[in-house]
């Protein structure tokens, strides 16, 4: 059902069976996918793409332009997955020229006053809790969990699985399967209980745990924990994985336990 006391801009696309409440306004050049619910008071801005079956809790605002001073106004896009919720009061800016576009996946959960800045990448089953800010150009993989009131430095690199403990503040990467917590953040030990919960077997946590045992317990710094890895651990796809996201950090990854 769309409400009357909703508008839509005729250059709009809005999928079937979308309902929209009253007050909300869909801009020019915005797509929403079917089954797609839109609570009132959101605000859809040209550029803005919505996957299918999801939900906009009411004053969200997405497409908004970004708020970076080398935005020229170029045309960008924000672009959400299926099957997300974006909860109350949650802002998300499109790109900017850099990439283009800013991406959230599928299945994805962002609870109240989350910010997602321009060109950020979040992949699917991603949850962000309430009041967790991300600045520009921030990079999610799967499943990552951050808890609330996490902040997000410009161009970090969160891995697959990591699970991010409250009110930290992430300056660096954070490697995938790991929890991480304290100021400054620090690798807090393999994220377990949520492999399991999403059904890594005993053995695979395992030999996660192996990897970041000799990455951040057994030797004085990375460097030598990655030496060590390549020495003592057999090659698997995994160790290849986790050793590959560390070497490619631009940023430099967080440090281990003191």
């Amino acid at each position: 059902m769309i409400s009357p006391l909703a508008e839509i801009h005729p250059n709009a696309t809005i999928g079937a069976n979308v309902q929209l409440a009253p007050f909300s306004a869909i801009h020019e050049d915005v797509i929403v996918g079917e089954n797609t619910v839109i609570h009132s008071n959101v605000h859809l801005y040209p550029g803005t793409r919505i996957g299918q079956n999801c939900e906009i809790f009411p004053g969200a605002v997405i497409g908004v332009i970004p708020q970076d001073l080398k935005f020229e106004g170029e045309y960008t896009t924000v672009e959400i997955g299926d099957h997300t919720k974006i909860r109350e009061c949650v802002t998300i800016h499109r790109g900017t020229k850099h990439t283009g576009k800013t991406t959230i996946g599928s299945h994805c959960l962002l609870m109240t006053y989350v910010h997602v800045a321009h060109d950020c990448q979040i992949g699917n089953n991603v949850i962000l809790a309430s009041y967790t800010g991300l600045s520009g150009h921030v990079t999610i993989d799967d499943f990552a969990i951050l808890e609330g009131k996490v902040a997000a430095q410009q161009f970090v690199h969160i891995g697959k699985h990591a699970f991010i403990g409250g009110a930290s503040l992430i300056r660096k990467d954070v490697p995938p399967y790991i929890k991480a917590a304290r100021e400054p953040l620090t690798f807090a030990g393999v994220n377990s209980i949520g492999l399991r919960r999403r059904g890594f077997s005993d053995e695979v946590v395992q030999q996660i745990e192996d990897i970041y045992r000799c990455l951040y317990v057994q030797n004085s710094n990375l460097a030598k924990g990655i030496e060590s890895a390549l020495e003592t651990l057999p090659e698997s796809v995994l160790r290849n994985e986790i050793l590959s996201f560390i070497q490619a950090s631009d940023k430099g990854v967080i440090r281990g336990m003191i």
